[in-house]
């Protein structure tokens, strides 16, 4: 939101009363509050009239420093609230004569006492950002609207990421973003899922703590700055050290929630009936005898919103004339092997008995008049559940646990974005904090009632901050073009820079029918993403219906991801232990190569895959190699940085790089992605630096520590040794290399291997000719 009119003038009818000096300071234990007058304070008099701003300076814990100013204490709303930890860590107050500091871990805020006014962030030495003059401060709209206003300063070149799910450029200067969930679609600035969290490529990340609308302005209105806003008199953020953008990251989600990790089934590939396709049981059988029939590998058939009945959503009872018996069918599926999901939303059509039982037990949101909140979109006479209340929370749960009990192993939580604001809900929260606030209490009541039966997976739309706890998110409708697929790859980057460490996206868009072209580049991409998920609106997704290589390159790429399974699920536990996501913007893994600031074309899947999707139906691809020399996995070809290639692939190919010195753990089986991912493992070496040593953890499919290997190079002498596992046949593989010498050694196209037993904890391979 602008309330300048250019740098110097207000626009009319706002009015300003911003900071002008720190005039009283007290210090506590590990906090400082700082009264903060609009105008400096020379005589007793000034201090009569006029806003006086209160700002205190605190730390939840080491290397985060939280900054809240209040106007009018009696006007702070109090629910709803982010859960965020708070450890109250020993922080270290300062006060002279001119200044006063706090200073958690590396990071130092310093405040200028008296005029003018002057907060400062630093680290080693550094100047991270400051709050100056004309920043911090309370605005009066023309309507008479109150607002609390911060700007914090951008350096020269200084580069924005995050909030939330985006689908434009993933730097954010320059954008005006409003923290506000609506159902927009890919090809909007409007977004699903929100996230009031920027980091910068100088060393921090700011968290504003505030479940409503944010508005920020990234070099918008003044172009040195950014600007958050919100209506009110509470405005709180909290600046996070890095100095890298991982370590940002592992901070912000240790305030507010790592995700779960997911069970290892569900990174397998889902095929979807479709939004608005006819399917009845026989449609879903020759969908899942035709992959059977064709070799490719199935985890999860998806059920979207017609399972039940039109008009009725959600009443979570299966429409008799098309599948006249669900517990039948789930059964015969399963026996299958797959598992299998239902599509959900958080309304209840007002033809769904559910309506005047919601109704009459009080489970439906309300207006402020006691009257059922309803209208006529989406369903007819729709209302929606009040997830505020413990109630209406344990009355749905009940509703989902029969469809568990039934053989349903997951939900697509769609919706949740387009949330009322002239309503009352049951436990007085401010309607206006809980418009984005709705989407956590809607997926955290879903994702509950699957844990409870082991570790649980949504396929979620909406999402604000915490609702990386919850996943898979995916990212939302898009339509079928190359175009769109570039606005989903932006958009889960975007996610990803926010805490989120899974997400999806529909495998050839969803409006419209992709050609055939389209579909192929898509299945790629798809099937190296975190999660792979087949499904359209009014058209199938089945490979055959686009032509038989489609089918082949479904198959290729869907086996290739169970292989790469043990290093998969080994970054899933890395974004379930640290924060950092699967799939991940180039700037967090290379942020002092400057070439990478800008990309949002290609992606690091894990910390030592560079996946580039082709965006053209002719198979051309420009692409950045940081430095080193990689290894196309595909194909071996040594490709050396930094440098920008332009190449062309065929529908079987991309860009996929392996990062030098990497060693990559590659599973024995390509059928399925839950298995047991240390007997038969490949270790794939690539190009290991002589003195250098890696821990290679292969985990359990239930995310445990499974084998561990440690892998060096000393001269001419390769060496892999298993310090921790059962015993299990594994395999290590030199990946270029044509010259070596073992006992053991077997030549390949992909370079020399030597396989050991099950009792062998130790291969070493002598190079030859090694430099």
């Amino acid at each position: 939101m602008k309330f300048k009119d250019g740098y110097w003038r207000m626009r009319p009818g706002v009015r300003a009363a911003y900071a002008a000096a720190a005039h009283d300071v007290t210090a506590e234990a590990a906090s400082l509050r700082v009264l903060a007058p609009a105008r400096p304070v020379t005589r007793r008099g000034d201090t009569i009239d006029g806003p006086v701003l209160r700002v205190e300076l605190s730390s939840p814990m080491p290397d985060v420093i939280r900054v809240r100013t209040v106007h009018f204490a009696g006007s702070v709303p109090a629910a709803p609230a982010f859960e965020v930890r708070d450890d109250a860590p020993a922080a270290e107050v300062a006060v002279d004569a001119g200044h006063a500091s706090l200073t958690s871990g590396a990071l130092t805020v310093r405040l200028r006492r008296d005029a003018p006014w002057e907060m400062t962030f630093s680290a080693g030495g550094r100047e991270l950002t400051r709050s100056g003059g004309r920043s911090l401060g309370a605005m009066t709209d023309p309507g008479g609207r109150h607002f609390l206003v911060e700007q914090l300063r951008l350096g020269a070149g200084e580069l924005v990421y995050g909030l939330g799910e985006r689908f434009g450029p993933l730097v954010r200067n320059g954008q005006s973003v409003d923290i506000w969930n609506d159902d927009g679609g890919t090809a909007s600035e409007l977004a699903y899922k929100n996230i009031p969290f920027y980091l910068t490529n100088r060393g921090y990340g700011v968290f504003v703590n505030h479940p409503g609308r944010v508005s920020f302005e990234v070099g918008s209105e003044t172009v040195s700055r950014v600007q958050f806003s919100v209506e009110g008199h509470d405005l709180e953020y909290l600046v996070i050290h890095g100095p890298t953008p991982a370590d940002i990251l592992r901070r912000y989600t240790a305030l507010t929630g790592r995700p779960a990790l997911p069970p290892a089934w569900s990174f397998g590939l889902w095929l979807s009936t479709s939004f608005t396709t006819d399917y009845d049981e026989a449609t879903v059988s020759s969908f899942v005898d035709g992959m059977a029939e064709r070799d490719i590998p199935l985890s999860v058939f998806h059920f979207d919103c017609f399972w039940m009945r039109r008009y009725r959503w959600c009443d979570f009872e299966w429409d008799p004339e098309v599948f006249p018996d669900p517990e039948g069918m789930l059964r015969r599926l399963k026996e299958r092997g797959l598992r299998v999901c239902v599509w959900i939303n958080p309304y209840i059509g007002q033809a769904s008995a559910l309506f005047d039982e919601g109704a009459r037990l009080g489970h439906l949101l309300r207006r402020p008049d006691g009257t059922v909140w309803q209208d006529d979109h989406w369903q007819a006479g729709r209302a929606l559940v009040d997830f505020t209340s413990p109630a209406a929370r344990a009355w749905y749960a009940g509703k989902l646990r029969a469809l568990l009990d039934m053989g349903v192993d997951a939900f697509k939580t769609d919706f949740g974005e387009r949330v009322p604001t002239d309503v009352a809900y049951a436990d007085g929260a401010d309607p206006e904090r809980m418009h984005n606030y709705y989407s956590l209490l809607y997926n955290r009541t879903v994702h509950d009632v699957l844990a409870e039966r082991g570790p649980a997976v949504l396929f979620a739309r909406s999402a604000t901050v915490g609702g990386q706890r919850l996943p898979v998110h995916w990212g939302g409708d898009c339509e079928s073009t190359f175009e769109a697929m570039g606005e989903s790859l932006r958009g889960g980057l975007s996610l990803g820079l926010a805490g989120f460490g899974f997400w999806s996206h529909d495998i050839g868009g969803f409006e419209g029918l992709p050609d055939a072209a389209v579909f192929k580049r898509w299945v790629a991409f798809g099937l190296l993403s975190s999660h792979s998920r087949l499904h359209g609106s009014g058209s199938y997704r089945v490979p055959w219906l686009f032509d038989e290589e489609a089918v082949d390159v479904l198959r290729s790429f869907t086996r290739l991801k169970a292989r790469l399974m043990p290093y998969l699920y080994g970054a899933a536990v890395q974004a379930a232990e640290e924060g950092l996501p699967v799939m991940r913007a180039m700037q967090l893994e290379f942020p002092g190569d400057r070439a990478c600031d800008h990309l949002d074309a290609q992606y690091m899947l894990g910390p030592d895959l560079l996946v580039a999707p082709v965006l053209s139906g002719e198979g051309e691809v420009s692409y950045y190699v940081p430095a080193g020399e990689w290894t196309r996995l595909l194909d071996g070809e040594v490709v050396t940085g930094p440098a920008w290639r332009t190449e062309r692939h065929g529908f079987d190919s991309l860009p996929l790089l392996v990062r030098p010195g990497a060693v990559l753990p590659v599973g024995a089986r390509d059928d399925r992605p839950d298995y047991d991912y240390a007997a038969g493992v490949t270790l794939q070496v690539y190009r290991p630096a002589d003195g250098g040593s890696r821990t290679v953890t292969v985990p359990t499919v239930d995310g445990g520590v499974g084998t561990v290997f440690e892998v060096s190079r000393a001269g001419d002498r390769v060496r892999a040794r298993r310090v921790a596992g059962a015993p299990a046949p594994w395999s290590l593989l030199l990946a270029g290399v044509r010259e070596a010498r073992h006992a053991r050694l077997e030549t390949t196209p992909g370079g020399v291997r030597v396989t050991a037993g099950a009792d062998t904890n130790e291969i070493e391979i002598i190079l030859e000719g090694a430099a």
